[in-house]
């Protein structure tokens, strides 16, 4: 779909007043460059938010997944465990380390890391000898995975978790903060996510040793000297300052910006609620941030596919999207190791992702509901 001003958008940043007042003010400060008070108060105000001691600004979720990778030990000739479900940022962050990812099946209700596919996998890969660096989960669609089975089980392997809350940001599982699980974690603020700082992401960790080092190698890994000095490889991973403070006012709305996400959540609740074989992904789980809103088709039941409603949509100008291609199905992964159950495959068949953003207007949630039931009563 080509985007004009009249397309309904899946996730389009909600920008307004107060963020325009905090990137002015720090225009007018002259702090451009990628280091300022903003910087600093971002970090604290980031770290306060989600109850982690320590937080590092960076240019993207994927830089905070790879430090956070590195931070861990991750390397050559290591295995990571991702979850096949999910956009290729957390792959791709393993591959860069030169570790090797192994992909394991998602929770059919939720899409996240199955955690009895992990144990399984865990069981099989210690049996072997095969030694797993990391288990990297994914927080898909703004819900938690299930740690309070999957931390425990990684530490009976003693097996660090680093956490991809890219999507989560504000959700919560038994009372705490997406963010805030594992050994690290990364959160995303790009220009689609639930705040944004158009490009941007953040890594979170309670360890400080892993927070400094993760500081210093995404400066450059430049040495205190007066002349540039380098002693090993680093990466330009800085946030700026302008876009901090974009950041920081997004934050000061983060609640607002996530009611209104789940005002519409409800409202395709309602309009699906009597629709035999239509579900939504994850349920209705309160700790959510509901970033994305997917539902999921039985075709059997409901007699009419996901993509068939996706294609309705989008002669009226509604963006829609499929959920996640599995990344054992990604050309870029073929013949990697996996531990599947199937739930992965026919979530991508049968799932569809719905327009969500808190900037759409009641006349846009009103135009893709009403095209919903225009047809549904088609198909009845």
């Amino acid at each position: 779909m080509t985007a004009d001003s009249d397309t309904v958008l899946l996730s389009a940043p909600d920008i307004g007043g107060l963020e325009q007042q905090y990137v002015l003010a720090a225009l007018r400060s002259g702090w451009v460059a990628p280091l300022g008070p903003d910087i600093d108060l971002f970090e604290r105000e980031i770290a306060d938010r989600l109850g982690v001691p320590h937080a590092v600004a960076v240019n993207s979720g994927t830089a905070a997944l790879h430090l956070a990778l590195i931070g861990v030990g991750a390397g050559p000739g290591d295995l990571v465990v991702v979850p096949t479900l999910t956009f290729a940022a957390p792959a791709n962050a393993v591959v860069y380390t030169g570790a090797t990812p192994v992909f394991a099946d998602c929770d059919p209700a939720t899409g996240n890391l199955d955690a009895g596919v992990l144990a399984g996998l865990l069981a099989t890969l210690s049996a072997e000898g095969t030694p797993v660096r990391a288990v990297l989960t994914v927080d898909l669609f703004g819900s938690c995975a299930d740690y309070q089975r999957i931390i425990p089980l990684c530490d009976r392997y003693g097996i660090p978790v680093v956490e991809d809350a890219a999507e989560a940001v504000g959700a919560t599982h038994h009372g705490r903060a997406a963010g805030s699980f594992g050994r690290a974690a990364a959160v995303s603020f790009n220009g689609n996510k639930i705040m944004t700082t158009s490009g941007g992401g953040m890594l979170l960790t309670a360890d400080a040793a892993l927070a400094g080092r993760a500081r210093h190698l995404a400066s450059q890994a430049r040495l205190p000297a007066a002349h540039y000095e380098h002693a090993e490889i680093g990466y330009n991973y800085r946030l700026s300052n302008v876009l901090a403070a974009l950041g920081r006012a997004q934050l000061c709305r983060l609640d607002e910006m996530m009611a209104r996400r789940r005002a519409v959540r409800d409202g395709y609740a309602k309009v699906f609620a009597d629709v035999d074989g239509v579900s939504l992904l994850g349920g209705d789980d309160p700790a959510a941030n509901c970033w994305l809103t997917s539902v999921v088709v039985d075709p059997y039941r409901a007699g009419w596919r996901a993509r068939d409603l996706a294609a309705h949509l989008a002669a009226g100008n509604v963006e829609t999207r499929p959920v996640f291609k599995p990344m054992h199905l990604q050309p870029v992964f073929a013949g990697a190791r996996c531990a599947l159950s199937g739930a992965a495959e026919r979530l991508f068949a049968d799932g569809l992702v719905l327009p969500s953003g808190s900037a759409l207007g009641e006349d846009q949630v009103r135009r893709v509901l009403d095209g919903i039931r225009e047809f549904l009563d088609g198909r009845r």
